[in-house]
């Protein structure tokens, strides 16, 4: 976890979990800060900062900073200080019950103040008119309200807390009883998070359904796809896309892991060189990545380009998260400054899938017949989100 908000010197391909800050459950990619740069102002959120933010979990790679910011003056630091000094609105029930009463109030007076003067001018007697008038005045008066409002409001609260949630403040229920608009995140809420590979596509066209075939027996064919989806992953997979490859992958070599190009802004790709043995060669490159991305690796024609938008958007339509995968092999000691410098080969396409929760089509279903319009919201590629 890190401990405050630093300004990162070095990082090597490092990235963060900030969803205790954005809410964004995938990990962001971080970037060291470059001479003469200014950094000051940035907030969390997003892929390439030279922040790393205190509360936030370093999930990958390394980095060397230096502290900018502690305490209240931190991201999370400022969140709670602007939680504690927020001022709450009065809700609108009880708005609405206050001018009730104001109208009440206006007219028992009007009625106790007529008591009064006939009291007075029709039999003299001022004290008991008074009297007459208090009396008249506290029956039409309406004290239960308070009351009723309080119990009703206890019991919200009581039918809520049988669903397992708890409500702060009771003007909560009123706010939630007066929904019209439901805006969501996707991935982790409406998404269980836990991707798992639902179809591998060689370049040919061949299709393979793992989730469909007995055994999850990979076919021949398609074992290169699935071996180099697993080495172009993390060793030690944190991601999600990175398990779902280690679940499903082969890895029929023993090999070792002797450098790694991360993720650039440039270049939404990664690429792993393996080693066989100690000094042996040529080396093995495994490459994944946004397809487009793979694609540009592998210097496809503008052809074959079309025609992997076209299976893209095929894939997308599903449902399916697409990442291409790439091979190469490499002779030599002087590692290439970039990816771009390997002759890669293009492998195939998979598609991960992201089950929707078991309760969110009911609850979806729940929120339409009560009048709330359900938004979603995601960063994802727009026909997978379709």
């Amino acid at each position: 976890r890190v401990p405050a908000d630093i300004m990162l010197l070095q990082a090597h391909d490092l990235r963060t979990d900030e969803s205790l800050l954005t809410g964004e459950s995938v990990p962001v990619r971080k970037r060291s800060s470059a001479a003469g740069e200014i950094t000051g102002g940035q907030r969390p959120g997003g892929d390439d900062l030279p922040f790393a933010y205190s509360g936030s979990l370093a999930v990958g790679g390394s980095g060397l900073g230096e502290v900018v910011a502690t305490g209240t003056k931190s991201e999370i630091g400022k969140i709670g200080h602007s939680l504690s000094s927020l001022e709450i609105a009065p809700p609108r029930l009880q708005r609405q019950t206050r001018k009730l009463v104001r109208a009440f109030a206006i007219f028992g007076g009007v009625v106790c103040v007529f008591a009064v003067l006939l009291y007075g001018l029709t039999r003299g007697d001022w004290l008991e008119g008074v009297l007459a008038g208090i009396a008249l005045g506290m029956s039409l008066l309406p004290e239960e309200f308070p009351v009723v409002l309080t119990v009703f409001m206890a019991m919200g609260a009581w039918r809520i807390s049988r669903e397992r949630v708890l409500t702060r403040r009771a003007a909560a229920i009123e706010t939630l009883g007066a929904a019209t608009v439901l805006c969501t995140d996707k991935t982790g809420t409406l998404t269980e998070n836990r991707m798992s590979i639902a179809e591998l596509r060689l370049k040919n066209g061949k299709i393979f359904h793992p989730d469909k075939a007995a055994g999850r027996k990979i076919p021949k064919d398609f074992e290169q796809l699935a071996e180099f989806g697993v080495l172009a992953s993390a060793q030690a997979p944190v991601d999600p896309m990175d398990r779902a490859f280690h679940e499903l992958g082969l890895k029929s070599q023993r090999l070792r892991l002797v450098h790694a190009y991360g993720l650039r802004p440039g270049l939404l790709a990664m690429s792993q060189v393996w080693q066989k043995d100690e000094g042996a060669s040529p080396l093995i490159v495994a490459a994944k990545g946004a397809p487009e991305a793979i694609a540009d690796l592998c210097h496809l024609s503008a052809t074959e380009r079309k025609a992997l938008v076209a299976t893209l958007d095929a894939m997308a339509a599903e449902g399916l998260r697409v990442l291409g995968v790439a091979r190469a092999t490499f002779k030599g000691r002087k590692w290439p400054a970039s990816q771009r410098e390997f002759k890669f080969k293009f492998v195939g396409l998979v598609g991960l899938a992201d089950p929707i929760r078991s309760s969110v089509p009911a609850a979806v279903k729940e929120c339409q017949t009560a009048g709330i319009k359900v938004i979603m919201i995601t960063g994802d590629y727009p026909a997978t989100a379709r």
